[in-house]
């Protein structure tokens, strides 16, 4: 008995069943790509998640560097490590061409 008797036994045409066999190809496909979809969507969100991580601590260094940069730190740090002072009139010499 071959493949084509039994289905013909059943009643069910060739061109319905190629037609019902597409219709669950196609389900499969559906279900499969919307995994695919999801699965991608939560990479992204993740990848989003540490984006915005990485934009907070870019603000606080950029904060920080600000704090460690200002003039009167500089100048405070002058004096006190380098022993560097502001110097006087009397110790400025002007040269000339």
């Amino acid at each position: 008995m071959n493949l084509f008797s039994r289905f013909e036994s059943l009643n069910i045409e060739l061109p319905l069943l190629v037609l019902l066999l597409l219709v669950i190809g196609s389900a499969i496909a559906v279900v499969y790509s919307k995994h695919i979809g999801r699965t991608e969507f939560v990479v992204i969100q993740k990848l989003e998640h540490k984006r915005d991580a990485l934009n907070e601590e870019w603000g606080r260094l950029l904060l920080e560097q600000s704090t460690w940069a200002s003039p009167g730190r500089v100048e405070q740090q002058a004096r006190l490590r380098l022993k560097m002072v502001v110097p006087s009139p009397e110790m400025t010499v002007l040269i000339t061409p």
